[in-house]
């Protein structure tokens, strides 16, 4: 592979990680310039450039040189103001290879929904790990307002909620076109519901949700602790609830786990379907990827296919990720892969747990969790909200990365171990006989092991 090759198939991979603004930002007019004795040197347009590139994305490029040529250590960013073909060259390859992550997700948004239309039932992969949540959607999808209302779907990132709810917005927009739907992010809900407080008017914003029938918000545990937005949303809410309308809400927790959400909003969220996404399994995986590979009319050998399903195990846009590095690269090199090329590519998407679950990833997702300060686990107080979720903590060490009882007393302070043994059985028990605990841990691990 010669410097042009080697920097094409790093710009292919470096879009899949950052955004394209950024990308055509920072990556427009840079080439390789020279490759010895394991360094490689990248020229750039100017000095803002390369600033920028060293220090926001030197470890992402080096990483990514590396998984292609084990033999690249170091890089140099070089000022030089000649504009190089690569970028021109990747345009060309962005517009050539239907791969739809390489493209803006904006221009397919249908504008008054606020729905991605590529998102139907027909190109979701069902599976044993979603197959309820499939048929709850459909059933929605087919008797809004009146069937499972309203429908609450909880998982981990990249499980595929985001695609389930916006195939109902699109079925129930397809099928009526009378119907209004709207999808919003809870962040954009929340952001608006700030707008309208500042700028004291509320009710016309209130006002803006009386013609929807179907509304679907994502990601809603981002509301937790924010006691304004909630009020606001809880009549929102109640308003379109009492007219039969339908709500669609996901989260990657189910409602009784949300911390710092207020009861009324718990019970209203937990009033209708509740139902979880969990990992999907090798054999889907493996499905999945084939119905990528079938959308995008392309092909990859089997054993690279059965390699990638039984590595990649986060979730599906990491699988999604993972393929489409490996098309990328076949075709840029125009020459069929082999499953030593394909080991190489994907050594940044492997899942290993030893790789992802440490002691700072596990006391940073059961802070994050229960809406704790990492610091509040240590905290020497008998208060509830800071003893369970310390337990938990220390379950999950013992549990996940085998360290002793002594080993994880001295993370906390130098508690005695016992204390350690107490939380860890305590737990243990709890989590066979009490279902909303292992839900609890069970969705902790996912967001510890996805990276």
């Amino acid at each position: 592979m010669d410097n042009s090759e080697l920097w094409q198939s790093v710009l292919a991979q470096m879009q899949l990680f950052i955004s394209k603004a950024n990308f055509a930002t920072w990556f427009q007019n840079t080439e390789i310039t020279s490759k010895e004795n394991g360094k490689i040197v990248i020229s750039v347009p100017n000095a803002f450039s390369k600033e920028w590139l060293n220090n926001k994305y030197y470890k992402l490029i080096l990483k990514t040189m590396h998984d292609i040529d084990n033999t690249i250590k170091e890089l140099e960013f070089k000022i030089n103001p000649q504009p190089s073909k690569n970028f021109e060259t990747k345009e060309k390859l962005e517009s050539d290879i239907n791969i739809e992550q390489l493209k803006f997700d904006e221009f397919k948004i249908n504008k008054e929904t606020n729905l991605n239309p590529r998102y139907t039932f027909e190109n979701f992969v069902v599976g044993g790990f979603n197959e309820l949540a499939h048929a709850a959607a459909l059933a929605v999808s087919e008797n809004p307002g009146h069937t499972y209302n309203p429908l609450f779907i909880y998982g981990g990132v990249g499980l595929g909620k985001t695609h389930l709810m916006q195939s109902i917005g699109n079925k129930i927009a397809s099928n009526n076109k009378k119907n209004k739907v709207k999808y919003i992010p809870s962040e954009k809900l929340v952001s608006n519901i700030v707008s309208a407080i500042r700028s004291n008017s509320m009710e016309s914003f209130k006002a803006s949700f009386t013609p929807i029938d179907v509304l679907i918000i994502d990601d809603i545990q981002f509301i937790s602790g924010k006691n304004k937005s909630q009020e606001e949303f809880f009549h929102v809410f109640n308003s379109l609830y009492e007219k039969n309308k339908q709500i669609i809400l996901s989260s990657d927790r189910p409602p009784n786990a949300i911390s710092e959400l207020e009861e009324r909003l718990k019970s209203r969220f937990g009033g209708g379907m509740t139902i979880d996404v969990s990992l999907p399994d090798y054999e889907t995986r493996l499905v999945i990827l084939k119905t990528k590979l079938q959308e995008k009319n392309m092909e990859l050998p089997e054993d690279i296919l059965e390699y990638i399903a039984s590595n990649v195990k986060k979730n599906i846009r990491d699988l999604e990720g993972a393929l489409n590095s490996l098309l990328i690269y076949h075709k840029i090199n125009n020459n069929v892969l082999n499953l030593e090329v394909a080991k190489k590519l994907l050594r940044g998407f492997v899942f290993s747990p030893f790789d992802v679950a440490n002691y700072k990833k596990i006391i940073e997702t059961v802070a994050k969790f229960y809406n704790l300060d990492e610091k509040n686990l240590f905290d020497q107080t008998r208060r509830k909200e800071i003893v369970r979720p310390r337990q938990i903590a220390m379950f999950l060490l013992r549990k996940e990365l085998k360290y002793s009882f002594p080993a994880i007393a001295r993370k906390f302070g130098g508690k005695d171990h016992t204390t350690v043994i107490y939380a860890y059985k305590k737990i243990l028990q709890e989590s066979e006989e009490n279902n909303k605990l292992t839900e609890e841990l069970n969705l902790i691990k996912q967001k510890v092991y996805s990276g």
